[in-house]
């Protein structure tokens, strides 16, 4: 269930907002007037959503492709054709 709290909270109750967002990794929803205003959440949780909401994107994005072709690749063609890159880059055939 989320966490909300008047924006005045804020200023009156900062490190225990500070400790509520570090310690759940959920956001902290504050209110004006009655009304949501803004979110607080740590750094880590932030970062988090962030790289969640890239994989969606990336997901979203092959699954539109996938759509627009029926070309496919096997796992054997992908990492074969990863290990040749690598060998091309790095010259190491231990790859």
């Amino acid at each position: 269930m989320p966490l909300i709290r008047p924006v005045s909270d804020l200023r009156n109750h900062f490190t225990d907002i500070s400790k509520i967002v570090h310690e759940t990794a959920e956001p902290v929803f504050l209110t004006k007037n009655g009304y949501g205003d803004m979110v607080v959440m740590s750094i880590e949780a932030y970062e988090r959503r962030l790289f969640e909401s890239e994989i969606y994107f990336k997901l979203k994005e092959a699954e539109l492709e996938a759509k627009s072709t029926d070309l496919r690749h096997s796992h054997e063609e992908v990492f074969s054709s990863l290990r040749k890159n690598l060998v091309d880059k790095i010259g190491n055939d231990n790859v």
